[in-house]
């Protein structure tokens, strides 16, 4: 089981579009340096929905061969097509990663039996470890915890991402009583710290794009139980957990990240870089974390 923090990594990019291969090897060697606890490649942050099928899989490779076996790559390989989810994810497969995320469809808005039908046939087409990601504020889709219960039965289904946000829902996850080896990670920054200190196992991260040292330090507190060092170093992150989604993610960590020095400005249409009035409060909390 990966615990920790778990980064959800961007894709820099030049200002054209095109991948910044350069960037993305010198992204994966600064969280290695500061201690990150494992990598997801092309996940939501990581620009998923603009990079075409051979971009995607080419940049999950690159985080393989870059990490190597330094620390576990997670590949997002989800889609609102359980076709496509599965060849995305037979080719993540193929380029070595340790596990792959899966959001729930997207915009087709299947019920429970369609989220447990899909993500079946993902698992019984591969032989990989597969963690569930639950985002419905993206979405427009909930997977509930009666149906994580029931895909937590699947051997190869080997944890969950839950982003609703909500510390009911966590608690409502907790008391399902899921396998002891089913991994539980927060989706969410700003209920990340709350939710390790109830029982879940790590946080897959926003935040740690721009603070990898501070947040890998706020999640072994947790993890340790130590609430009193954990809510310390958490408040030095909570602007960040706030203004990282002052615009529709990843575009505020994108420019934070360009702000640090650490990659291009580039971003891709329907996305654009970061308002000019949101700037200064992104900023002010990156200064707060003392990473500039």
């Amino acid at each position: 089981m990966i615990t920790g923090s778990i980064v959800a990594l961007v894709t820099p990019m030049q200002a054209d579009g095109s991948i910044d291969n350069p960037g993305l090897q010198q992204l994966v060697e600064w969280h290695i340096a500061e201690g990150t606890d494992g990598i997801v490649a092309v996940g939501t942050t990581g620009e998923s929905a603009t990079l075409d099928y051979e971009e995607h899989i080419d940049v999950v490779r690159r985080v393989v061969e870059y990490a190597a076996g330094r620390v576990p790559v997670i590949a997002g390989t989800g889609a609102n097509s359980t076709s496509e989810a599965i060849e995305l994810t037979r080719a993540a497969q193929g380029v070595g990663v340790q596990a792959a995320l899966l959001v729930t469809p997207y915009y087709n808005k299947p019920p429970q039996e369609g989220l447990y039908r899909h993500y079946c046939a993902v698992a019984e087409a591969v032989d990989l470890p597969l963690v569930l990601y639950n985002v419905p504020g993206r979405t427009g889709c909930d997977m509930l915890p009666a149906t994580v219960k029931r895909l937590s039965e699947v051997p190869n289904i080997v944890g969950l991402k839950e982003a609703k946000g909500e510390l009911t829902r966590v608690r409502e996850l907790l008391a399902l009583g899921l396998p002891p080896e089913f991994a539980l990670y927060s989706g969410d920054d700003a209920t990340a710290r709350e939710s390790i200190l109830l029982g879940f196992h790590g946080d897959i991260s926003v935040t740690a794009n721009v603070a990898p040292g501070l947040m890998q330090q706020m999640c072994g507190a947790a993890l340790a139980g130590d609430s009193v060092l954990a809510a310390e170093l958490d408040s030095r992150l909570e602007g960040l957990h706030r203004d990282l989604f002052c615009d529709p993610n990843p575009i505020p960590v994108k420019w934070a990240l360009r702000e640090m020095g650490r990659i291009p400005e580039g971003i891709r249409l329907p996305l654009v870089p970061l308002d000019e009035r949101h700037r200064t409060a992104v900023r002010h909390s990156l200064e707060y974390a003392g990473v500039i």
